[in-house]
């Protein structure tokens, strides 16, 4: 099986902690020269140091917030100046929780800013290059409310549904060229966001962390969370050589606790 990345040149959102971090780290571990995508240059340089380079690699980093599109495509721009991208990691924050009656327009406007908005401006700035290559990969990490929705996270749900729909028209159009486009949908993972989550369900209910994480726990049948290292293996796999025949897909990474298939 054909997993080599090497001379296949990745960028990577929100990559200087937990899943993003990760998936850099297990892309370089593949052969890849990674770029690293952040808003926060010190946790950027922490991460790079820890990439891979005995197989010749050249990591970089972008110093670029998803909330100003404009300057993130102007420094992407300038990256494809210098080379093409052949692998696109679409991943960034998710929008805080809460229920959906009591979200705000500008709350949904935000969300799909910095999810739709931005996956799509990322991936036609790197479609000619993949086009060039013969080969691309563009992997959306999202959720797994796109089979089923989770509660208190409305506005989080209502996009997720988006970038999904989004990523599937994307995939029936640049198939012909060797371009993959799928999404890996992460249940609980161990990850800053899902501390946060637990800690405000555990306020609101006025349940303990503990017995709040150990609710969740239950409702996955291998009775523990993710590794953000367990869903990167997901994320490298779609990026090699050897998914090349996997496209407009969802795959969840949780553990089992989707009850839809």
């Amino acid at each position: 099986m054909d997993l080599s990345l090497l001379n296949k040149n990745a960028l990577v959102g929100g990559a200087s902690a937990g899943i993003g971090r990760a998936v850099a780290l297990e892309l370089a571990n593949l052969g890849a020269n990674v770029t690293l995508v952040a808003r926060t240059e010190t946790t950027l340089q922490a991460a790079m140091a820890g990439l891979d380079t005995t197989q010749g690699q050249r990591h970089r980093y972008l110093v670029a917030d998803f909330d100003d599109s404009q300057i993130l495509l102007t420094k992407v721009s300038d990256l494809l100046d210098q080379q093409p991208i052949h692998i696109l990691v679409n991943n960034t924050g998710g929008p805080p929780g809460g229920p959906i009656v009591g979200a705000k327009p500008e709350d949904f406007l935000k969300a799909y800013h910095n999810h739709l908005v931005c996956n799509q401006l990322l991936a036609q700035a790197v479609l000619p290059g993949m086009k060039a290559a013969g080969y691309g990969r563009i992997i959306n990490i999202i959720s797994t409310s796109v089979k089923e929705p989770l509660e208190n996270l409305g506005v989080s749900n209502t996009t997720r549904w988006a970038v999904a729909s989004w990523a599937k028209t994307w995939a029936n159009e640049v198939g012909g060229f060797g371009i993959t486009v799928n999404n890996v949908l992460p249940g609980f993972t161990g990850t800053g966001r899902l501390t946060d989550i637990i800690e405000k369900r555990a306020a609101a209910s006025g349940a303990s962390a503990d017995v709040v994480e150990n609710q969740f726990k239950n409702q996955v049948p291998l009775r523990r969370f993710a590794e953000p290292a367990e869903v990167a293996a997901a994320v490298a796999f779609l990026a090699s050589p050897a998914a090349g025949y996997i496209t407009g897909i969802n795959l969840p990474v949780d553990g089992g606790r989707t009850r839809s298939l």
